[in-house]
């Protein structure tokens, strides 16, 4: 299938790494322009390096989702660099943790205005072309409590309701707005390889939920991302796409 990528302008915020990496992979071998970044400058130079293989144009600065002056200038510069958007693509975020008030001010920050301000920084050029496509990533822990009471959960929650609108909204300019959530994805460095170290209990009692009998991979959700966001997609507006294996028990009619 042509998903019609080439040629095509991304922004993906936290791609240095995991599903970002893999999504950034997938749509530089397709033909897309990038920009790219995450907190640390080697990875993204790293990334840069290894992306720039697949022949199209790719740039990357490093940023710091929560300094939000220094979010909202890298969007403009990525947006002014690439020379549009055609695709953009949120991916960074503060992960899980109960108790402290440090979770939900982190949470609140990078998994919601993280994706709020890129979805307004993209906004503009897109109805100005009267195309575009943008792809929240939310997790299967706003369909099933899970791990406790955590703001990531219930910041992750938010983006379901607000992809909705968004898709609603800006649908009549043309701009498709759709929502991914995976399950636990296991990647060296990951959380899940994280928890497999420190929390063995737990990670076997997530993985005998597993009808596969494994965790996911960061790939396994990147292809399902990029065809969302791609124009193959085109009938796709306001979705939410579950990648989980078959992880939660939820059952949508």
């Amino acid at each position: 299938m042509d998903l019609g990528l080439q040629g095509k302008k991304a922004i993906l915020v936290g791609a240095a790494r995991g599903i970002g990496m893999a999504v950034a992979e997938i749509l530089a071998r397709e033909g897309c322009d990038l920009a790219i970044t995450a907190r640390s400058e080697d990875s993204v130079k790293d990334a840069v390096a290894e992306l720039s293989k697949y022949g199209t144009r790719i740039i990357g600065k490093p940023v710091n989702v929560k300094k939000a002056d220094d979010y909202k200038a890298w969007l403009e510069w990525a947006v002014e660099d690439l020379g549009g958007c055609d695709i953009m693509i949120p991916i960074t975020s503060a992960g899980g943790g109960m108790g402290s008030e440090k979770y939900w001010s982190n949470a609140f920050e990078v998994d919601v205005m993280g994706p709020v301000r890129a979805v307004e920084a993209v906004i503009p050029t897109m109805t100005e072309k009267q195309s575009g496509s943008i792809i929240l990533i939310a997790t299967t822990s706003t369909g099933e409590a899970m791990g406790g009471p955590q703001a990531y959960n219930a910041m992750k929650a938010s983006l379901l309701t607000y992809g909705k609108q968004l898709a609603l909204f800006h649908g009549k300019n043309g701009i498709r707005v759709n929502v991914v959530s995976p399950g636990p994805i296991e990647f060296e460095g990951g959380n899940w390889d994280m928890i497999k170290g420190t929390m063995e209990k737990f990670y076997n009692s997530q993985l005998r939920q597993q009808p596969t009998g494994r965790l996911g991979t960061p790939e396994e959700v990147a292809r399902c991302i990029v065809f969302l966001a791609s124009p193959a997609a085109s009938w796709c507006n306001g979705s939410h796409l579950v990648v989980d294996g078959g992880f939660t028990n939820r059952t949508h009619f």
